[in-house]
Formats: C-alpha cells, structure tokens, sequence
C-alpha cells in the first residue's frame, strides 16, 4: 500500500487471509448444519444449540454475561459462541455469508458491516422488534433504519472519551485533564513523554484505525463522511502527524506492523493517554479484577475544537442480526429481542459494558462498579451532549469505508501528505462511488 509493489503485496495478503477464511467459513457452516426442524419446537423440547458469532471470547467479558442471562432466562436454549480473532472478524464474517453459512445470529461489530450484510438480503428483518414499544428508546437505533426496515437490534451504545494513567500524571506533576482543546492535549501529550529505565512512554497512543483522526473530524466539525469533500478531516490529520513527528506516540507504522494492542499500552504504562471507545472499560475492570493490572486510571471528555460548546464526540451502537440463513431463526429473533431488552442491559451493565437501553439508573449503577473512577470529570466524560454516529449508513458507506481507510493509512506511514491523501479521497469517492 506504500508502493505499487507494496499494494501488490497488501492485495495479495488480503487475498489469502480471504482464502483462509473461507476454508474457516466451510467447516463453520458444516458444524453448523445438521439439527434442522422448526426452532420454536426445539425450544419447547429443550434441544436448541444456538451458534452466535463473536470476536475474542476470552478477553470480552459482555458475550458470556449476556450468554449466560439469556440461558438463564431461557433454559430450553444454549448458546453455542463462534469465537473469530478480532482483527479477522469482518472478512470472514463476510465469507461465511457469501458461502452461505447456517450460524444463527451474527454480532455486527459496527454499522458499515451491517450497511454491507443488510444491502445483500443475508440478515433477516426485524422490523416488529425494533418498532415495538420495548425498542422506542434504544441508544443508536436509528443507525440500522434501511428505508423504514430493520435487519438488526442495538445492544449497546458505545462513543469514544479520553482515559488516562493517574500515576503517570502524578509523577510528571501535571495536573489530570479536563475538558481539553486539541492544542492542550498534544502539548500535554508531549509533556508526558519520556524515557525510563531504558523503556518509552508515551504521552498518548492513537490506534490505526482511521475513525481516530476521520470520525472525530467529522463530529466536531459536522463534515459528511459520504460526500466526496474531506477538507474538514485537515486540522485532525495536522494533530495526529505533529503528534506522531513529535515521538509523543508510538507511530502509524510501527503500530501497523507490530498490531499493537491498546490495552496492554495502556495496562503496562507505556502510555500515558488513550482516546478509545467506552466498551474498553469492561476490559480494564476485567484485569483490574483479574490482577493482570495495576494501573490507576480515570477517564475525560474526548479533547474538542477551540470555541466548541459542550462536548462532541462519536460513537457506535453494536447489534445482533439474524442470518437470513439461520438454523434457528425462531430462537435466534428471541435472543436478538433480549439482548436489546433490560435483561441484556442489566447482564452487560454489570460488567462495564454501556447497554443501548439507557437510564439514569444504569449510570449511577456504572460507578457502583468495583474498580470504576468516581470523580466528577470521569462522570462528565460519561455524559457527553453529543455523540454522532461514527459513519453514516448507507449503500454507499463500504465501498466510501474503504477508500477513506487506504487513503489515510498512506498518509499515517508518511506515503502522502496529508493534503494530497485528503485530495485524492475526494477525486476517489466522487468517481468510484458518488458517480
């Protein structure tokens, strides 16, 4: 991707890890296959194994909290997990449904999958659900609205805030974040960086993912990730490469080629700042817990635009559908159903995880939570005014996903700079897309 050679190259891995996938794809679906009959009845005579894809079982506490409320609540069905490394999830999700697979129930890990899967006709409509009275109120819902049609039910509401490393802070005498501009938390972060005992720690780490720079541009200034001009993703990509030529993170290449992990950057202190997504405070408590960490944080707002009113930051609902396909799709559309209701909020709630049905309740409950900060700039961070969708759904939004992610890899690895890669992702989405 950094080369002609290099693209050559990066299609090719693409290609295999396709391939790999789909052998992984065939023998899921042979495994899956065989029990037939009506769901319902099976149900009834306490026989259904209900297969439910996820990512990274071990190290995502919500699936076996969920699982095991839904089991509980429901003792003639048990859930079956396809566990899917993370970083393969999408690929070969999309491989199991092109071949045709039977697995019940699918997590879509964002909304530009789901866009992808429902545009197909592989998830079945729940439209009845998701109008129902239970759902009116759902975090997020909204994002899987297909023309009036429903092919999958949030089960938690996620948006991106700033976390932190107290101690880290304390020992370079700085004082803990607030509500930050973007010129604070770069000097910040490079205030923090430093050498120590042979051992870089960073000021911050910003993963590989474009929404780190892309969606939060898009928030804060109101820019359309679908429409073909992304001059306002400028000042984000500005903080980003200053931030990286400064060493005050650990950069886009090394990160890439290393596929570094954030948790253990963050739970190891070689980093001082993170902006991540809410669903990592499952994973901190869980180690915290587990004693796999010591680390003494706390989190803030996402930093905002000079002049910004409020707190703006982005975020993503994450929802189960139904395979078209499903062995069980009786089962399956009642799983999808609890997952979304109190039951499912209260199971995930419990371990840190933010449900899509929300209250006031499930807040305070949050910071009952063992190991959770409780000062009153976390419970800030928790409250933002406004969280937009991290990429709009449409028809469009894959093929757009893709474009946007190549071109701002090639500007993080310094193939482009930052106004070229802007450039060429508007003439891109213009020609190959919009037209």
């Amino acid at each position: 991707m950094i080369s002609s050679d290099t693209s050559a190259r990066a299609r090719g891995r693409r290609h295999l890890v396709k391939s790999l996938a789909a052998v992984a794809a065939l023998s899921l679906a042979a495994a899956a296959c065989g029990s037939g009959g009506d769901s319902a009845q099976e149900a009834a005579d306490g026989n259904v194994t209900l297969s439910v894809t996820v990512w990274n079982m071990a190290k995502t506490p919500e699936f076996k909290a969920m699982f095991d409320a839904f089991e509980q609540a429901n003792p003639g069905i048990k859930i079956k997990p396809v566990d899917i490394l993370a970083d393969d999830y999408p690929d070969k999700i999309t491989t199991m449904l092109a071949g045709g697979d039977h697995t019940d129930v699918i997590t879509m890990k964002n909304v530009t999958d789901y866009s992808r899967y429902s545009s197909r006709g592989q998830l079945t409509e729940v439209t009845d659900l998701a109008k129902s009275p239970d759902a009116a109120t759902l975090a997020g819902l909204d994002a899987f609205d297909v023309g009036g049609k429903y092919y999958a039910l949030p089960y938690r509401q996620d948006f991106w805030l700033l976390y932190y490393n107290k101690k880290l802070f304390d020992q370079a005498g700085v004082k803990y974040p607030g509500t930050l501009t973007w010129d604070e938390y770069a000097k910040l972060a490079q205030q923090l960086t430093k050498e120590e005992g042979g051992k870089k720690v960073y000021g911050t780490y910003h993963h590989t993912w474009r929404s780190v720079v892309q969606a939060i541009a898009a928030a804060q200034t109101g820019g359309d990730q679908l429409g073909g001009d992304y001059s306002f993703f400028a000042d984000q990509y500005a903080t980003a490469l200053s931030l990286q030529k400064a060493g005050a993170t650990l950069d886009f290449g090394t990160a890439s080629a290393q596929k570094s992990d954030y948790k253990t950057l963050f739970e190891t202190g070689a980093t001082a700042m993170l902006p991540m997504g809410t669903w990592y405070i499952a994973a901190i408590l869980d180690a915290k817990a587990a004693g796999k960490t010591d680390v003494d944080w706390a989190i803030a707002p996402m930093p905002q635009r000079p002049g910004a009113t409020g707190v703006t930051t982005f975020g993503s609902p994450t929802a189960f559908a139904v395979n078209k396909k499903a062995e069980h799709a009786d089962a399956a559309k009642k799983f999808v159903q609890f997952a979304a209701g109190k039951g499912g909020a209260e199971a995930i709630s419990k371990v840190g995880v933010v449900p899509a049905l929300q209250s006031p309740e499930i807040t305070e409950a949050y910071f009952k939570l063992k190991g959770m900060p409780t000062d009153e700039t976390s419970k800030k961070a928790f409250q933002p005014d406004k969280v937009t969708l991290e990429m709009p759904v449409s028809d469009k939004t894959a093929d757009v996903d893709t474009i946007l992610k190549e071109e701002h890899e090639l500007i993080m690895v310094g193939e482009k700079s930052a106004a070229d890669g802007i450039r060429e992702m508007n003439e891109r989405v213009k020609s190959e897309v919009l037209n």
